[in-house]
């Protein structure tokens, strides 16, 4: 469920897991908790059951960030949502709190909640490369003494004994917390099973040493090389050594997976730290102005500050002074700087490279474009694709089912005869190579690395849905304007006819057209004013949307728009006129007509540019097996015009706003699987038309009607981004079913190796620690994906 579902559709309880809501009820609050202490999927599954018991609360909770988001239809104070956590087993602390009418509650502004979580991790990083390092100092000598015969010594097994109990109990003392904190609240997860393993390694051991008589030199090799030659031993086996080498292990994959999350994450803590800490305000005091450096909290709306060479911009805002080119590649991913000037918008956190500018804050804080990325990114990295779904239910009876299963392959062994050691052995390597770390990280730490790069090229997927969604599109509908093309037109010539003189043309034209919006209506305005006509006042101004305008210039009737149009309005057209028409849009152009007094008395063409990257856009759709299709509403020869300068075979030309999203929608009925791209509010019907079963991809460069509808965001507006979001998407997925297959096939594989005493415990904890990294590592190859812009 995208954020823009959530917020008309709320999920109460387990509901949110099976999606099976089915009543509309509105959001209270959003939360974003940061959860201490989770270590794996069956801990993510406790912490969820706990929130979604809440009355009113859908809470998704995710390992690899260590944060939930919580979506509340019913309010619920910050104390009892962290005593939820907290009887779960974990620690918990809101970060942040959201209601429909704030954007944060104070004191939580979004940039610090993005990086709150950050420190813990940090701490929990060093606590454990320390263990780690004591484990396996001590882990050393306690392996060469009870595996070399060579080097034993008489008493040697309790040297081993006394080096073995600060690994066991200190070393290990983080799977043995977790382990408690779940027995004590019923449950059970991936460190039940590692705490078993080693408590039981380490206890049998100690028997054996002090009441078993164990210890003749000579038997260690044979007796860790070989398990199943237990039976002919005369003494019980020690065990010292796998409880000291699986949790030197172990402690060495948990620190080496801890660092790869936290690799994973960078590109989110990345937006965090673009945002500048300070910034030069410009106080007005009388006719007198003076510069004050202040943090960045004092700069509010309407606020002027000045911008030196080199400074990053502090918020997004309106430059009113000055001119110079703005590097905003962490942002878009575009290399190239942009020149601004006088009442150019910029954006906070991007680079002023160039002259010293002056800008007038528009937005701050939350309502800047840096924190709305960071808002959809982490929407995006916490939830949970319907995959995962799917992996999470096989977690929370994962861990149970494998301590039944440990019992069983004890008890099978002594009933079939084995000896107490291998049953022993045998049992505590089903409980060792069997914790799910692997899964519980295979769609979290894939989607941090996807998501993030995605950012990092100025591309913002709304959510894991999207990702699913990308697998099956094979048709990427186009809009023209601003998408394929620059979206500035320009006055590319006047016609005049029936005896009129080209500078009333343009003159009434410019008129009629001033109080419009729309990109043709500014081009023939501009027009007039770079040929320095004189431009009379309209009156009585009336547009429909797509066909054209009317109003009164000088007591005269003018209608200016589509043929259709005029003909409406009682304008006839001559020959010359249609001829006229039809040879500006064989040359590309988009040619109006305008009449007045019955009759069209001329045609004003204008032009619209590919954009320079459209036709590499356009290739690489190809490339990866997406058809791409022309969709505009201007007219078919100018169309066709750009279809072929970029290189797109199939044009669907003259769609009105509202036909636009039936277009879309039989596509859908043809079994196509479609994605829209559009820039304008005239694309959103379309853009939500496509997120139905497809995707929807806003430009940046468009309104915020168009964003707020579609699946993916450019923010660069650079047409290869489309592709490249295509890309990125389909590799998180692919990264993520990679992820998923090889954590249940290790498991799969692995349990039966060890129930039949085919797996040594030690070669087992090694397996097991290093089947996290590798599938933490598998996802940072995302970090690379993409490729199709050849920018940073």
């Amino acid at each position: 469920m995208t954020s823009k579902e959530q917020r008309g559709t709320t999920l109460t309880g387990d509901a949110a897991l099976t999606e099976n809501a089915t009543a509309t009820i509105p959001v209270v609050a959003e939360i974003d908790m940061a959860i201490e202490g989770m270590t794996c999927a069956s801990c993510v599954r406790h912490v969820e059951r706990r929130l979604n018991k809440m009355p009113g609360v859908t809470a998704v909770v995710n390992l690899a960030t260590e944060r939930a988001h919580l979506t509340m239809t019913e309010d619920h104070t910050d104390e009892e949502l962290a005593g939820q956590v907290k009887a779960a087993g974990y620690g918990g602390t809101v970060t942040r709190r959201r209601s429909p009418d704030d954007d944060a509650s104070p004191g939580t502004p979004d940039d610090e909640a993005i990086t709150d979580t950050s420190d813990p991790s940090v701490r929990r990083q060093a606590d454990l490369k320390r263990r780690f390092i004591v484990a396996a100092v001590l882990a050393v000598p306690i392996a060469l003494l009870s595996m070399v015969p060579a080097l034993q010594f008489p008493g040697w097994q309790w040297v081993v004994a006394a080096l073995t109990a600060p690994v066991a109990l200190w070393a290990a003392w983080p799977f043995h917390r977790a382990a408690f904190n779940a027995a004590r609240h019923g449950s059970s997860t991936m460190d039940t099973l590692v705490s078993l393993g080693v408590i039981a390694a380490t206890l049998w051991s100690l028997w054996a040493l002090i009441f078993g008589g164990a210890g003749e030199i000579g038997m260690r090799m044979e007796m860790t090389l070989w398990p199943r030659a237990a039976g002919h031993a005369a003494h019980p086996e020690l065990y010292f050594e796998t409880a000291a080498v699986v949790t030197t292990f172990l402690l060495l994959g948990r620190w080496l997976e801890s660092r790869s999350r936290r690799a994973a994450g960078d590109a989110l803590r990345a937006l965090a730290e673009m945002r500048p800490a300070e910034a030069t305000k410009l106080v007005r005091a009388g006719s007198g102005v003076s510069e004050v450096r202040v943090p960045i909290a004092q700069i509010g709306v309407g606020d002027e500050f000045r911008v030196t060479p080199g400074e990053k911009i502090a918020t997004d805002g309106v430059v009113t002074d000055g001119r110079s080119a703005v590097d905003a590649s962490l942002l878009t991913g575009e290399s190239v700087p942009v020149e601004v000037g006088p009442g150019d918008a910029v954006t906070g956190a991007t680079l002023n490279t160039s002259g010293a500018l002056i800008v007038r804050a528009t937005r701050i804080g939350d309502d800047t474009a840096l924190a709305q990325i960071g808002h959809l990114v982490e929407e995006a990295q916490i939830g949970k694709s319907p995959v995962q779904r799917i992996a999470d239910k096989i977690s929370s009876v994962f861990v149970p089912a494998v301590l039944v299963i440990s019992v069983i392959t004890f008890i099978t062994w002594l009933a079939t005869g084995g000896a107490m050691q291998a049953a022993f052995t045998a049992a505590i390597a089903v409980l060792i190579i069997a914790c799910p770390c692997a899964l519980g990280l295979a769609t979290p730490t894939a989607l941090l690395a996807g998501t993030g790069r995605a950012a990092q090229r100025g591309i913002l997927i709304r959510g894991p849905e999207v990702l699913e969604a990308t697998r099956r599109i094979d048709t990427v509908l186009l809009d023209k304007t601003g998408t394929l093309t620059t979206g500035v037109m320009e006055l590319a010539g006047v016609i005049p006819l029936a005896g009129e003189t080209e500078e009333t043309v343009l003159a009434r034209a410019a008129s009629a057209e001033a109080p419009s919006e729309h990109p043709i209506a500014k081009a023939i305005a501009r027009g007039a004013a770079t040929s320095n006509i004189d431009v009379p006042v309209a009156t009585d101004f009336g547009s429909e949307t797509g066909l054209g305008v009317t109003a009164v210039v000088e007591g005269t009737r003018v209608t200016i728009g589509r043929f259709t149009h005029l003909r409406a309005a009682g304008l006839t057209a001559d020959d010359a006129a249609r001829a006229a028409l039809e040879g500006a849009e064989h040359d590309g152009g988009t040619a109006v007509a305008i009449g007045w007094d019955g009759e069209v008395r001329g045609i004003l063409v204008v032009r619209d540019a590919p954009k320079s990257t459209s036709r590499e856009a356009v290739d690489a759709l190809k490339e990866i097996g997406v058809r791409p299709v022309l969709l505009t509403g201007d007219a078919e020869a100018p169309a066709r015009a750009i279809a072929a300068q970029v290189g797109i075979d199939d044009v669907r030309a003259g769609v009105l706003p509202g036909e636009k999203r039936d277009v879309v929608a039989r596509f859908q009925a043809d079994g196509k699987q479609v994605a829209m791209v559009g820039d304008g509010v005239n694309d959103a019907a379309a853009l939500a038309q496509a997120g139905v079963h497809g995707l929807g991809i806003a430009m940046g460069t468009g309104t915020d009607v168009a964003k707020e509808a579609s699946d993916i965001t450019i923010v660069s507006g650079d047409p290869r981004a489309v592709p490249e979001a295509i890309v990125i998407s389909r590799a998180t997925l692919r990264v993520i079913r990679q992820n998923l297959f090889w954590a249940f096939a290790y498991n799969v594989a692995a349990i039966p190796l060890a129930a039949f005493g085919l797996l040594n415990p030690m070669i087992a904890g090694v397996a097991m620690a290093f089947s996290s990294v590798l599938v933490v590592s598998n996802s940072l190859r995302l970090r690379h994906a993409g490729g199709f812009r050849a920018t940073a």
